[in-house]
């Protein structure tokens, strides 16, 4: 009799547990159901947004719609925010009506060089040595200066004028030659150097960069500040004014040049 009602006891307990249990998946299936029925806020393509097209575009243009949507339905990468692809740029064409989502984006640095170009911006290698090209110190995203220096000759008389001057302004590093490694080092000839830095530049730049590295003496590249940068305004040096500039005549007696000119210097 014992034994029986020990077995009776043991199989209730399992009964009472196992209905537990079942109203327990139950109350969550039905809270699951619930909570996938709420509508939540996603925002759509307003009009096509091609590919390539910038996230900040993408908000600044007015391309987006907000909405809500049941939460089963919402996409996996969908957005909250369009603040979320302010970075980035759409990787594939999102058609009106659709949900965006940021499985559609990419950073321009994953995807590649092409993909930071717009218009008439165009990347260019350029070779040359540590000091040139400031390795160790640039970094992608940096801007710069190209200085150069360089001799005209005078037409008919053949007399070659030296001068310095800043050729580009705040022009953005892409690759900075630390970027490269080792298998971007130039071993075709020692006077190419032995770095590269990647530059973005306008299509009409391009030429200026060409003709300095083509005809150049010297050329360098300087860091410009990061935030609240500013420029001068624009001159040429020369040995006159190298020399000259902001010096006393007095001085310049002193000196053993008292009476020198432009054209006495200017081939120096």
């Amino acid at each position: 009799m014992t034994y029986r009602i020990r077995n009776i006891s043991i199989a209730i307990a399992l009964a009472l547990v196992a209905a537990l249990l079942t109203g327990f998946y139950v109350k969550n299936y039905q809270r699951d159901v619930q909570k996938n029925e709420t509508n939540v806020p996603v925002y759509v393509a307003k009009v096509d947004i091609p590919a390539g097209t910038s996230g900040a575009d993408v908000a600044r243009n007015g391309m987006l719609n907000k909405t809500e949507v049941v939460r089963r339905g919402v996409v996996p990468g969908a957005i909250s925010n369009p603040a979320q692809l302010a970075t980035q740029v759409a990787t594939e064409p999102i058609y009106a009506g659709e949900q965006v989502s940021t499985r559609r984006f990419s950073t321009p640095s994953e995807r590649g060089i092409t993909a930071q170009l717009t218009g008439v911006q165009r990347a260019i290698a350029i070779p040359g040595d540590e000091h040139q090209l400031l390795a160790g110190t640039l970094k992608a995203g940096d801007k710069i200066d190209l200085i150069a220096s360089f001799g005209v000759k005078l037409l008919g008389s053949g007399e070659e004028i030296k001068f310095t001057r800043i050729v580009l302004r705040d022009v953005e590093v892409l690759r900075a030659p630390n970027d490269a490694g080792a298998s971007a080092k130039v071993t075709s000839s020692s006077s190419d150097g032995a770095f590269n830095v990647l530059l973005r530049v306008t299509d009409t730049q391009v030429q200026k960069l060409h003709w300095v590295f083509t005809h150049a003496q010297k050329w360098h590249l300087e860091l410009r500040p990061a935030t609240e940068s500013a420029d001068s305004p624009e001159n040429v040096e020369s040995a006159y004014s190298v020399l000259s500039e902001g010096v006393t005549p007095k001085q310049l007696a002193d000196a053993g040049v008292a009476k020198l000119t432009p054209a006495q210097v200017g081939g120096q």
